[in-house]
């Protein structure tokens, strides 16, 4: 499937990445949980369940323009609007978090929730997005279908996981059953993961990633000095070995979900489409330019695929000791 061809683009490709070092576990620096209960006529709690989310002391500058401050209490902050609520109005907390995850309770008893991304600077939370209704599906669904691609996108760890697969992949419907294996693999384990089922610690799960590539470095190389294995003959089950801790590297960017337990399944399951089309459009884009390589670069430079290994090897063996060091640090 791969050729030489594409190994140079990959090698140029993970040159350039390596001066950086991107890990996936870098694009989610911290999503606060926030609940909104409207609890009377015009009148509103505001709850932040983290800790470590800077506190807001002029709570005003967060709120519409028709609506006041109130003394907080222990718990919350409290503000009054006139008129109430619309959807065309916004809260805007100066965050530069990634992100929060607003829970909404109406006076009616109907509620949404939703993940609103920040740019840094401020977080803005459209009303019109959590109001109960047709409206709030289609916003959950668009916000965790582009998280997802977002993962996939700056997940760099991943991306190589795949590359190293492709380099050893011979065959259309070898790759078709690798990359399938793959996504039965993470997505049975995302779900378990972010649910609650198996909770386990990022940091482990993050060593094994990188030592997943590692793995497939050192297995490139073997295939390349004839020493054919079990992972060049079914590439797709230590795909579908690897995809299961790598579900868990996905769920790590959801972290707790923190959304009503109705809408966990559309957000999981949105997220999840985000993450394969991410992953589609990556290996359509590395096939593309395999066409276009091996009709104009000639293909006959054994070290291409050596030196690629090594890269490989070499970027995710540096993620491995950076990972597996904050384990042995009390």
């Amino acid at each position: 499937m791969p050729t030489k061809p594409l190994r140079f683009f990959v090698l140029s490709f993970l040159l350039t990445i390596s001066c950086n070092l991107f890990s996936h576990d870098i694009d989610v620096t911290g999503v606060a949980r926030l609940l909104l209960d409207e609890i009377g006529t015009g009148q509103y709690s505001l709850s932040v369940v983290d800790q470590q989310v800077p506190p807001l002391f002029n709570l005003q500058d967060s709120l519409p323009a028709n609506c006041r401050n109130q003394p907080a209490t222990r718990y919350s902050y409290r503000f009054s609007c006139d008129p109430a609520l619309l959807s065309e109005d916004s809260l805007r907390f100066p965050w530069g978090l990634e992100g929060v995850v607003v829970v909404t309770k109406w006076l009616d008893n109907t509620g949404a929730s939703g993940y609103f991304p920040g740019n840094g600077s401020f977080i803005e939370v459209p009303m019109s997005e959590l109001k109960a209704g047709s409206g709030s599906l289609l916003s959950l669904a668009s916000r965790y279908l582009a998280l997802g691609v977002e993962h996939i996108a700056f997940g760099i760890d991943h991306l190589l996981f795949v590359l190293g697969l492709l380099l050893i992949i011979k065959g259309f419907w070898t790759l078709i059953k690798t990359v399938t294996a793959f996504t039965i693999a993470h997505s049975l384990t995302l779900a378990c993961a972010a649910l609650g089922y198996i909770p386990l610690p990022s940091a482990p799960i993050e060593a094994l990633i990188a030592l997943s590539i590692i793995f497939l470095a050192r297995e490139v190389l073997m295939g390349q000095r004839g020493q054919i294995t079990l992972v060049h003959r079914s590439p797709w089950v230590v795909a579908f070995v690897f995809g299961l801790v790598h579900g868990f590297g996905f769920a790590s960017a959801l972290g707790e979900l923190g959304l009503r337990d109705s809408d966990i399944p559309s957000a999981l399951l949105f997220f999840n489409l985000g993450v394969e089309a991410g992953q589609v459009a990556f290996i359509s884009l590395l096939v593309v330019i395999n066409l276009l390589l091996e009709k104009f670069v000639a293909r006959n430079n054994p070290w291409f695929q050596t030196a690629l290994a090594y890269s490989l090897g070499a970027v995710a063996t540096f993620w491995f000791i950076e990972r597996l060091s904050p384990l042995f640090i009390v």
